[in-house]
């Protein structure tokens, strides 16, 4: 039976050798070390430098990620008479020397892959010495990219070239965090002793024969796929006898959910397979579609003793992925192709966000804090993540919690916004740490969909890089060969797709509304949103706008004096190139020029929030022929100006209210088209009929009604109808030209009600309209935890919102967002408050803010 024994203890870290910049008290300081961890907050709890997302401290930091620095560790060593032990480095960031007792075990380069080295022969019994020592990544990168020449792809917000190294991408800075490169051990690292054999790799294949049954498979298969690594020897020589050495009669077991099933392993074999099959095993559902059981999975490797050599466990779920790209029906390549993600058998519409990672440095993201952003997610009605391709694959605890909530997960593999090099020691690194990540994500349901890179093709048809790259390589052969080579081989139940965005063939442009997916940033970088309405793609794997963080975080982090727009420490957490820039001209045709800080603080949340519901109703009301929006960004690793609904604090910003409206299964809208203003009504319930097995039912059945009224509430022209919306699917209602024009575009507006759903379509930009400057009376109660606050309104207010952070740091509010005509009233929840609050204080500016105080003077 194999032993594992951690080695997280009595670390110490210094810098090594000679760096600009390093202060005497680091230089002469031997730091107690986290394990896992990194050089950055080993430093920062040591209190030898201050906070790196504070105001401009980043940059006074920078010194670190150019100095080399080594973890010490001793440890004491009693021979436990196994055949082997092996020092296994589950994550090393990134070019580490490794030694033990003086001796090196091994230099690695790769931060996104494990290592394992064999050291029995160089343990001592009694004390043995452990030191791991990281040079500079910087300098590696640099220093790669001059000896196989330059390659495009870092610009001025990311000058860094991380796309010569196997690391985090966004370490090295982008458009939205900071340049903080890490080094350190940033995951596990453990002694393992082990005789005979051991699995080295388990990879279990999950099929399902659907069936006619809604949740229910008619038969499940796993297919456990195990390698299998020898202590001693090697495996059978040319007359098929094999060393006494090599470990002999080894069974594998399998069992999963009642059913077991075992095969001999052939002597010195490396790999076996087993199958199990599942009699009617419950189907695995993105949210919102059915349910999410999970089925314990164990495979154990035996020689006939007590105990066994070596088990592996994981949680798989039955279901089915497939990605439908197949031509439309007509022999027009014009018409386009499909680009959807089927589950089960049945077409998902993506209502989708993209994840980067949560923080500069990983280890600070625990399995309670991935639990709580994925959450966050589904609670905004989110049913997949795309994990981008400049950050990491995730940990699996980030996975587990998309295989409880039901939310898909998109991966890409790590590559994005550059040209990788094609040769050594690049290209090996790159195969090794795909075969292990796919190797290691395929047991999660969640996961459905790899996707070879971000943005990289793209740029080598528009980004200038084809006279730039000549005849050299510049990632092409991973996208088109090697990566879809190792799904294949590795994980052959899941879909591949070589980028995003990506058309389908390089004789194709690959960002284009007809094939593939398609990523839209000409709106946010050149034009108003309102142009998200000139497209209607197969699928839009990113788009956003931006807004700054909540207030609370904003001024945590910033200490400017005064604080504004532009200064200084406000503008460090700005790091898109001209994002003030583009934040004022997006807002100009919308809002009045904000007169101070507060103003721009709201005008430019409102703003963000406006302009991705405006693109995500645009694009489900053509549900059928879009069938996915995946907005950028779902999350943020620091306090930043950024495209996030939840920002680097965890606060929901404006925006991730409205996704929760926006992403609701149940949509009503109101799209300007050709023939006329249009109320779509979008049904994401689950399509029924023999096809599916999926019962009847789910029709959205409903009256629609459509009033144009003035903003004092005068009713100007009236129709209603009823509608009838199948399950995945959309209902248009062409809204009557009596009713769909104004006489008085600065006064009027149109609601739109269908049940219990509304929303209103106003005739002119914000700042164009004739607003009330808003009254409304409230009540606030107190009720245990959580504070109501109900207003009550006397005038038309638009977009409501309660800052409870403006009241208190730790407070959450359950709403925003909300428009009440005059007579109406909604409460608002508050929890996490530490004192009391009363009307007083809640009761205008900055707690309660609202689109007409925009143009409005202040109550």
């Amino acid at each position: 039976m194999s032993q594992w024994r951690e080695l997280h203890e009595g670390w110490t870290l210094q810098v090594v050798g000679e760096a600009d910049g390093v202060p005497p008290e680091v230089a002469d300081a031997a730091v107690p070390a986290t394990v896992p961890g990194c050089v950055h907050t080993d430093l920062l709890a040591a209190d030898l430098i201050p906070d790196p997302y504070l105001d401009r401290v980043e940059y006074d930091l920078a010194w670190i990620g150019r100095a080399d620095w080594r973890y010490a560790n001793s440890f004491d060593w009693t021979p436990d008479g196994s055949d082997r032990v092996d020092l296994v480095c589950d994550g090393l960031d990134t070019v580490a020397s490794v030694e033990l007792n003086g001796e090196v075990v091994a230099t690695t380069q790769n931060m996104h892959r494990s290592y394992r080295f064999d050291v029995g022969g160089r343990l001592r019994e009694g004390r043995n010495e452990l030191v791991v020592t990281f040079a500079s990544a910087q300098r590696y990168a640099e220093q790669l990219r001059d000896e196989l020449g330059d390659l495009p792809g870092p610009n001025s917000a990311t000058p860094e070239p991380f796309n010569f190294i196997r690391k985090m991408a966004c370490n090295f800075g982008w458009d939205w965090g900071p340049v903080l490169v890490t080094a350190g051990i940033w995951k596990s690292i453990r002694l393992h002793s082990w005789s005979g054999a051991r699995l080295a790799r388990v990879r279990p294949v999950v099929e399902v024969d659907l069936g006619e049954g809604r949740d229910v498979a008619t038969a499940g298969r796993v297919r456990v796929l195990a390698d299998v690594e020898y202590a001693k020897a090697a495996p059978a020589d040319a007359d098929g006898d094999v060393s006494g050495d090599v470990k002999s009669g080894l069974t594998l077991t399998a069992s999963v959910s009642g059913s077991q099933a075992e095969v001999a392993v052939p002597a010195g074999a490396t790999s076996a397979e087993v199958e199990l099959s599942v009699e009617s095993p419950r189907l695995w559902w993105p949210h919102g579609h059915g349910e999410q059981p999970l089925y314990d999975l164990a495979v154990e490797l035996s020689d006939g003793s007590e105990g066994g050599l070596d088990s592996w466990s994981r949680r798989v779920g039955f279901r089915q992925v497939e990605l439908d790209t197949e031509p439309d029906d007509t022999a027009d390549d014009e018409a386009g192709s499909a680009f959807t993600i089927v589950v089960n058998g049945v077409p998902v519409f993506a209502r989708g966000a993209n994840w980067i990672p949560d923080d500069c440095f990983p280890t600070r993201v625990d399995a309670d804090r991935y639990r709580a952003r994925l959450q966050q997610a589904r609670d905004a009605h989110i049913d997949l993540l795309r994990v981008w391709g400049g950050g990491l694959y995730e940990q699996d605890t980030f996975y587990d919690a998309a295989d409880e909530l039901g939310i898909l997960v998109w991966q890409d593999f790590l590559f994005a916004c550059a040209a990788y090099p094609e040769e050594s020691p690049i290209a090996e690194e790159v195969e090794a740490e795909a075969r292990e990540n796919v190797a290691r994500l395929m047991p999660h349901p969640s996961l459905v969909l790899w996707n070879g890179n971000n943005e990289n093709i793209w740029a080598w048809f528009d980004w200038g890089w084809q006279p730039r790259v000549g005849d050299r390589t510049w990632g092409e052969g991973y996208y088109l060969d090697v990566l879809p080579r190792v799904v294949g081989e590795t994980d052959p139940s899941r879909p591949y797709w070589p980028g995003s965005p990506y058309s389908g063939t390089m004789g194709r442009h690959p960002n284009i509304d007809e094939h593939g997916c398609k990523h839209v940033w000409d709106v946010w970088n050149q034009v108003d949103y309102s142009v998200y309405r000139d497209y209607v793609p197969r699928f839009v794997a990113e788009f956003g706008w931006q807004g700054p963080p909540a207030w609370s975080t904003l001024t945590r982090a910033v200490h400017d004096e005064p604080l504004a727009a532009d200064s200084p420490g406000v503008l460090s957490h700005q790091k898109a190139t001209d994002g003030n820039a583009k934040l004022a001209r997006g807002l100009a045709p919308h809002f009045p020029e904000p007169g101070n800080v507060e103003d721009w603080h709201w005008s430019t949340q409102l703003n963000q929030a406006r302009a991705l519901t405006v693109g995500i109703e645009h694009y489900r009301s053509h549900r059928g022929r879009c069938m996915g929006t995946v907005v950028w960004q779902i999350n943020d690793c620091w306090p930043v100006t950024s495209w996030a609904a939840v920002d680097g604090d965890a606060r929901p910003k404006p925006l991730w209210y409205a996704l929760r409206k926006v992403y609701d299964p149940r949509l009503v809208t109101v799209q300007p088209r050709p023939e006329g203003l249009t109320a779509v009504l979008v049904n994401e319930g689950l399509p029924g009929g023999a096809a599916t097995g999926v019962p009847a039912g789910g029709v959205w059945q409903t009256n629609l009604a459509v009033e144009r009224r003035t903003f004092t509430g005068e009713v100007l022209g009236h129709w209603s109808t009823s509608v009838s919306v199948d399950p995945a699917s959309t209902t248009s209602v062409r809204v009557p030209v009596d009713v769909a024009t104004t006489t008085d575009p600065s006064r009027e507006y149109l609601l739109v009600v269908a049940g219990d759903r509304r929303t209103t379509w106003f005739f002119a930009a914000d700042k164009d309209l004739a607003y009330p400057a808003p009254e409304w009376d409230l009540e606030v109660s107190a009720d245990g935890p959580v504070t109501r606050v109900t207003v009550s309104a006397r005038t038309l207010v638009r977009d409501l919102a309660l800052f409870a952070d403006r009241l208190d740091p730790a407070a959450g509010v359950d709403d925003m967002l909300v428009t009440l005509l005059p007579g109406e009233s909604h409460t608002f929840e508050i929890t996490g408050l530490t004192r009391q609050v009363d009307v007083a204080e809640v009761g205008g500016r900055p707690v309660l803010r609202c689109a007409n105080d925009t143009v409005t003077p202040a109550k």
